[in-house]
């Protein structure tokens, strides 16, 4: 396993991604655009979420495929980027068809997740409709910016500055995943004794550029994990895992509650009262899959780059609103 020539989710074929930030009030939008739709899961794990068409992916539901996920800070007001990627897809006749209508119509499909960012930058200043729509005619794949852009702009990671960040695994027999995540955790992703990272074991081809030697990882009280410095309630981790594997809803729905393992790997404590963890999952259909086994594998690595890509967005985050980044902190 290795990753991808961008390590980026648009190493999967047909993945685009798109931002709009808005540096000076610290907030901002991501659209993740599959060409030609992908079918898709969602797995919600934390306690305050804030979400828009999650329900249409349960498996037992009618629609199959999705045209974009949505990832948005501005906390619920933010959901109304999801309408502009919705305008943007309709006047590309993109979405699902209503063919009883005389004149040819689609609906779009957008599901969409926010993460809090009210208290970073300012509480007035929230992504619009407008705002998704500018993310979306600003999408190409290739390389990803990271740290403080789009969704991540005002991320909050663990008391220090989150930000967006991305990974991808390539596999033998040709399959690809890959993971964008909004870095916005209640808990740590590094040890607040030591500053080593605690999903450091999972760096591939020295991704990670840090000069620093490993640090011993200490066993910190739970009181320990609170302080210095001092966490704030109302997070979230919020992301999407791509792969280039044929899957049914159900199976992305599991590849979905599988990634979410990633956040565990890379956030202690993780899933907390404060966060709103949802990730979602896109299938763009090219690599079938034999075996349960297969899905389970999957599964396993789509956790691992969903951690990568957490810790990306930690480490390209620069400081801001008050929050000191990583790299500043520990150098």
């Amino acid at each position: 396993m290795k990753p991808g020539p961008f390590n980026a989710i648009t190493d999967v074929p047909g993945i685009q991604v798109g931002h709009h930030t808005d540096p000076l009030h610290l907030t901002g939008t991501t659209v993740i655009f599959p060409e030609g739709g992908a079918v898709a899961g969602v797995d919600v794990r934390g306690s305050a979420p804030g979400t828009r068409e999650t329900d249409l992916l349960n498996p037992v539901n009618l629609i199959e495929r999705v045209q974009a996920i949505v990832l948005s800070g501005g906390s619920a007001y933010g959901l109304e980027a999801a309408t502009g990627v919705v305008r943007w897809l309709e006047e590309r006749a993109l979405g699902h068809p209503i063919a009883e209508l005389s004149t040819p119509t689609v609906v779009p499909i957008v599901p969409a997740a926010v993460l809090f960012d009210l208290l970073v930058g300012s509480p007035e200043v929230r992504p619009t409709a407008e705002w998704g729509y500018k993310a979306a005619q600003a999408l190409s794949g290739g390389p990803v910016p990271q740290g403080n852009v789009g969704a991540g702009t005002g991320a909050r990671n663990g008391g220090l500055k989150g930000g967006l960040g991305t990974a991808s695994a390539v596999l033998e027999g040709g399959l690809i995943v890959g993971a964008l995540v909004a870095a916005n955790a209640h808990g740590r992703s590094h040890d607040p004794v030591t500053g080593e990272l605690y999903g450091r074991f999972l760096e591939l081809e020295g991704e990670f550029q840090l000069s620093r030697a490993p640090q011993p990882l200490s066993v910190p009280s739970y009181a320990d994990l609170f302080v210095h410095p001092p966490l704030q309630p109302r997070n979230t981790v919020i992301g999407v895992v791509a792969t280039n594997a044929r899957l049914s809803k159900a199976q992305a729905q599991k590849v979905a509650m599988m990634a979410h393992d990633g956040i565990a790997r890379a956030v202690i404590p993780a899933h907390t009262m404060f966060d709103g963890d949802v990730i979602f999952s896109l299938a763009t259909g090219q690599v079938p899959l034999e075996t349960p086994a297969e899905l389970s594998f999957l599964g396993a690595v789509a956790a691992d780059v969903f951690a990568r890509a957490l810790i990306h967005g930690v480490l390209k985050a620069t400081s801001a609103g008050g929050l000191m980044s990583y790299r500043d902190r520990y150098g």
